[in-house]
């Protein structure tokens, strides 16, 4: 369990709202515990997305989820963009507020992606750099998820894991655990996934996400447009045993299903993540 300053707490397994979703949360109260939803689509000043947000706040804890803030981009961070969350977070008082390990800008071009970072000192001194920035900014502590990737840089000083939970123990931040593209990098770059997981610290892990992938001749692509495969389910319990009842997230933004659908893989996972150990 996980409680912000407000006192407010997240449990259970959550799903991502979806503009598809909108209507049976403002109709109704759909039995799930909490909700997230990616920030940069409540930057604006007002608009119905933003009255979604606002209405659903009233009921449901949320966790605010970025995706376009691009970290490790080496010209540094949009102070635009942090401006909007910083306000964005003022509003809606979220129960966490996550982003990722990741570059997504050059100049001024955005590449609308979560592409992965070297896996070097620098990048880790840099990564460090920004995530203290924007914690400050936000007086509170922020989660930091890892990415899917589909290739490894020659000149990585250290793995996936090891880098983030550096990056963890010299910034103060947690570590959002995305399963599903733990999982899609061990099969894509030939790691035990499980063996990855003994190495990051109980205490560390603040939200697990869940989702779907598909496969491409030898390589998964994470694209979250499906129920959570049997490896990724395989893995999450190893994650609970590890880490505890941490609280998890269906992630579902593509061919995005009917909102029962959601609600129903959000019930698998609490039942996996609920039952016994030796179960």
């Amino acid at each position: 369990m996980i409680v912000t300053r407000s006192g407010t707490a997240l449990q259970g397994v959550g799903i991502g709202l979806r503009a598809p979703h909108y209507g049976a949360f403002l109709d109704g109260d759909p039995a799930v515990p909490w909700l997230e939803v990616h920030s940069e689509n409540y930057f604006g000043d007002g608009g119905f997305d933003l009255h979604v947000l606002d209405t659903v706040r009233q009921r449901y804890p949320v966790s605010l989820h970025g995706v376009g803030m691009a970290l490790g981009s080496v010209d540094g961070l949009s102070d635009r963009h942090v401006e909007h969350l910083a306000r964005l977070v003022e509003r809606v008082e979220p129960a966490l507020v996550s982003e990722h390990v990741c570059w997504g800008r050059s100049g001024d071009r955005h590449f609308n992606d979560l592409l992965p970072m070297p896996y070097t000192r620098e990048a880790l001194a840099l990564m460090v750099e920004r995530v203290d920035a924007l914690q400050n900014r936000l007086s509170r502590r922020i989660l930091i998820e890892n990415v899917s990737s589909y290739l490894a840089y020659a000149h990585d000083d250290c793995s996936e894991v090891e880098f983030l939970v550096e990056l963890a123990q010299r910034s103060g931040c947690g570590l959002l655990l995305d399963i599903n593209n733990l999982y899609v990098n061990a099969v894509n770059h030939g790691f035990d996934a499980r063996t990855a997981l003994a190495t990051i610290p109980a205490g560390v892990v603040g939200e697990i996400h869940l989702a779907g992938h598909s496969k491409a001749d030898d390589v998964l692509i994470d694209d979250h447009g499906s129920r959570v495969g049997e490896p990724v389910r395989q893995l999450y319990r190893s994650a609970i045993d590890r880490f505890g009842a941490v609280p998890t997230l269906i992630e579902w933004d593509t061919a995005i299903p009917p909102l029962d659908v959601l609600l129903d893989e959000a019930v698998r996972a609490a039942t996996l993540r609920d039952a016994p150990a030796d179960a």
